[in-house]
């Protein structure tokens, strides 16, 4: 798969949703909420600050990031999988072991 987002644009591939709930009911599709957790697959280059420097992405490609519940309203299929394009903004947090 090639992917090369622009500016600050990362694309991210979200975790599987839960189907089962925390008392051990199965759930159907529509009944799930959508993980807003992933990991980073391809990142842009960056972005031009005011003063003419670039500042690059603070995340890296195989980073399990948290974003928010509302982020990722663009999503692309590649190679029958289903991607979402974030901002850098939305990310909230990086995950780490």
């Amino acid at each position: 798969m090639k992917i090369r987002p622009l500016r600050d644009r990362v694309v991210v591939r979200r975790e599987e949703e839960e189907t089962t709930s925390a008392g051990g009911i199965v759930l159907p599709g529509s009944a799930t909420e959508k993980p807003n957790q992933g990991v980073v697959v391809a990142i842009g280059d960056g972005v031009f600050l005011d003063n003419g420097e670039k500042r690059p992405v603070s995340v890296s490609v195989g980073d399990k990031v948290i974003f928010g519940k509302y982020a990722g309203s663009d999503t692309v299929k590649i190679d029958g999988e289903e991607l979402i394009i974030v901002s850098e903004s939305e990310i909230y947090a990086v995950l780490e072991d």
